[in-house]
């Protein structure tokens, strides 16, 4: 069972929790804001097992009935707000949170509901949250989770505890994928690098098969572009397109890579090198290519996003963007 000490990189958080477990001072509404895959619910699942903890010292025992009905996802005062539509309703808070609330817990010292996806929450359901969080039993706790307080109103922001859940240090990544998951460095490097500080998708990336292979055929595109005919790149933008919702884990790997020219050709250093076990190309593409030139692919990578993200031709746009990778 997993305790705040397995939480990468948040002891503020982590600590903010435990000591308003042990001083009783828990809020009844908490924001736990976030990227998706940054940990959110991970968090929320720690907390509320401590919540109940028999022990009730700030983490969960991960002995007692209770931490063990919430591992298994079966406390009855741990309920998760589930929806089946695009959006949570004013219905699915009335039945699943309002209209239960009331009702004491069935065992616990709390009755905790967990929000997933609490930014999907309508105006009108939010306004039926609204009426619960200002007037809540001594008992309940309401944990929203979220990748975007924007949109919430502004008296639901004012009436929660808000927790931003934020990146982790690269390293701390890689050191967590190595140690804890037995990723081998080189692939733990990788994986860290391309998460942006996502533990979430580290870990993912990392053990991935389909990313594994995602990264050898963008290695074999950067490393041998300039060599390739036009027909050669055709040939993988079709490739590319096969698969469009993987493109922006490509255009990640491929902008890595220049990233590592660039800082090679700068800097001449390797520590900080990604794809260190390629360092005799990327030397030598560093030596063949402009600081210009560079310039103008890592730039290259936003032009076609941008694009992308508007919805223009998917081939026109990484046509033009494997175009610019053979400039010199």
């Amino acid at each position: 069972m997993n305790t705040f000490r397995d939480v990468i990189g948040r002891k503020n958080i982590t600590e903010h929790l435990k000591n308003a477990i042990r001083l009783n001072r828990v809020s009844h509404a908490y924001i736990f804001c976030g990227e998706d895959g940054i940990g959110k619910n991970f968090v929320a699942d720690i907390f509320a097992a401590a919540l109940q903890c028999s022990e009730y010292n700030g983490e969960p025992c991960c002995r007692c009935k209770a931490c063990r009905q919430a591992e298994s996802g079966n406390h009855p005062d741990i309920i998760r707000v589930l929806h089946e539509k695009a959006a949570i309703g004013v219905d699915d808070i009335r039945a699943q949170l309002n209209n239960d609330i009331a009702i004491k817990p069935y065992s616990g010292r709390f009755k905790i509901y967990i929000v997933d996806e609490a930014e999907k929450m309508t105006e009108a359901a939010q306004n039926a949250l609204l009426k619960t969080i200002e007037e809540p039993p001594e008992y309940a706790v309401i944990l929203l989770l979220t990748n975007n307080t924007s949109a919430f109103l502004p008296t639901i922001l004012s009436r929660c505890v808000m927790l931003n859940l934020k990146t982790v240090s690269r390293e701390s990544i890689r050191t967590y994928l190595m140690e804890t998951c037995r990723i081998p460095d080189y692939q733990a490097e990788v994986a860290a690098a391309f998460s942006g500080g996502n533990l979430g998708k580290a870990i993912r990336y990392a053990s991935s098969e389909d990313f594994a292979h995602r990264r050898e055929d963008v290695l074999h595109l950067v490393k041998y572009i300039g060599e390739m005919q036009i027909s050669e790149i055709m040939e993988y933008l079709k490739h590319l397109a096969e698969d469009k919702p993987a493109i922006q884990d490509c255009l990640d790997l491929m902008l890595l890579w220049y990233r590592d020219v660039l800082l090679f050709k700068a800097t001449r250093d390797t520590e900080q090198i990604i794809y260190r076990e390629e360092l005799f190309t990327i030397q030598k593409q560093a030596a063949e290519r402009s600081f210009e030139a560079l310039g103008h692919i890592i730039q290259s990578f936003g032009t076609v996003r941008t694009r992308l993200n508007a919805n223009v031709n998917f081939e026109a746009s990484v046509e033009l963007l494997l175009l610019a990778l053979q400039e010199k």
